[in-house]
């Protein structure tokens, strides 16, 4: 049995992608700094282990085929990403492990590509997009010097899953119970959306299908290609009732992020919700198959139940 090892197996992630590699029958280790999981991941194994530790992340993956590496600080600890990032690859080469990460689309930069495919060259205009391209040139060496296979998956904003700290939950959705869509940027903007469930089972996927990749790959994952006026018509399908739509307060977030350390990075990352932008693939499916890909209406109904929001098609989970 394959063995797989989740870093961040507390977070939105990590508990979602393990679930998915629990549920395809991988033999899961589920790493967090105090080696205890959510419920979510009932069958895992739990081991402690911290990412800023290398000889602790290296011990907490010993002997494991696969580390997929869903660590990620809070918006204003970033400057942990390359340190943890290195100690990934120390660990992945100790153990002769394969690395799997989730990209995202920050390396692209300000104006946004209308399409990002898989060629579409990285142009970071922000902090947030360098870090990421330094971590992705970092994985691309140690694969071209042998020493580490990496497989990334990019995917757009997160929705669906427990947890907090997603757009979709920390704005969108915030109100909704109390009769209120909010939107992050202009509605009829199409904006990358990724259902969280159906990004994981692309990873297990892509752990079924190694030997059609090589030792460096970076693959998009095409989730929704969709405007809030979708997503509004899909919660309001949802919950049985019509939502009054209003917007993001930008203005405040940019009077206060001389003052507000987290308001200022958001700010920083503001152009992803005034510039449309999708993925398009043109090797997955021909790598895994079928691309999952939940129907939006079933996939917005699910987040909401996730986050404890009441349905007309399902009881939502306690809050």
């Amino acid at each position: 049995m394959t063995k797989i090892a989740i870093l961040g197996a507390n977070g939105r992630l990590g508990r979602v992608v393990g679930k998915a590699f629990i549920d395809a029958g991988f033999d899961v280790r589920a790493v967090t700094r105090t080696g205890k999981v959510p419920a979510e991941l009932k069958g895992a194994t739990a081991v402690a282990g911290d990412a800023l530790d290398r000889q602790s992340l290296i011990r907490a993956t010993e002997g494991v085929d696969i580390i997929f590496n869903g660590l990620n600080p809070i918006y204003t600890d970033w400057g942990k990403c390359l340190p943890m990032a290195e100690n990934v690859m120390a660990a992945c080469h100790a153990n002769g492990a394969l690395h799997l990460f989730p990209g995202t689309v920050y390396n692209y930069g300000s104006p946004m590509p209308a399409v990002i495919t898989e060629d579409t060259p990285f142009h970071p205009t922000t902090e947030k997009g360098r870090i990421r391209c330094a971590m992705e040139d970092l994985f691309r060496g140690e694969a071209e010097a042998g020493r580490v296979r990496t497989i990334i998956l990019r995917a757009g904003d997160f929705f669906g899953g427990t947890g907090s700290g997603s757009w979709f939950d920390l704005v969108v959705a915030a109100k909704i119970s109390k009769g209120t869509y909010t939107a992050p940027g202009p509605a009829d903007l199409v904006h990358e959306w990724a259902y969280l469930p159906d990004f994981a089972v692309g990873f297990v996927a892509l752990a079924k299908n190694l030997d059609k990749l090589g030792s460096y790959e970076a693959l998009n994952f095409p989730g929704h290609a969709i405007t809030d006026l979708q997503i509004k018509a899909a919660a309001e399908e949802a919950v049985g009732r019509p939502l009054k739509m209003t917007s993001m307060p930008w203005w405040v977030l940019r009077a206060g992020s001389p003052f507000v350390a987290m308001w200022r990075e958001i700010v920083s990352m503001s152009y992803l919700r005034f510039e449309p932008h999708q993925l398009a693939s043109t090797r997955l499916e021909g790598i895994i198959g079928e691309i999952p890909h939940t129907p939006l209406d079933q996939a917005v109904a699910k987040a909401l139940n996730d986050l404890g929001i009441a349905t007309v098609s399902g009881v939502a989970k306690a809050a």
